[in-house]
């Protein structure tokens, strides 16, 4: 179930509104005059949606090249290209 505050908890409680977004792991939202207005969640959270997002656009593409014929490379390639950039 969502946790939902309102406009004036967020004024009045910010620091209560911060410890459940760290300790609950995901996002508050905040009402105004009762509509939905904000979404309040950590920087990890945040971060991990973003990381989340960069994915899913970067498998949409690889789909979009692979429909079109292009052809990726093998396993072995890749794993020679990544110990190639290691110290």
């Amino acid at each position: 179930m969502p946790v939902i505050k309102s406009i004036s908890d967020l004024r009045n409680r910010a620091n209560e509104i911060a410890r459940l977004c760290h300790k609950e792991d995901r996002p508050v939202f905040i009402t105004r005059n009762g509509q939905s207005d904000l979404v309040v969640m950590s920087q990890a959270h945040y971060d991990r949606l973003q990381a989340q997002l960069e994915l899913y656009w970067k498998l949409d593409e690889a789909e979009t090249q692979a429909t079109r014929g292009a052809k990726g490379i093998g396993h072995r390639e890749m794993m020679r290209r990544l110990r190639a950039r290691l110290p």
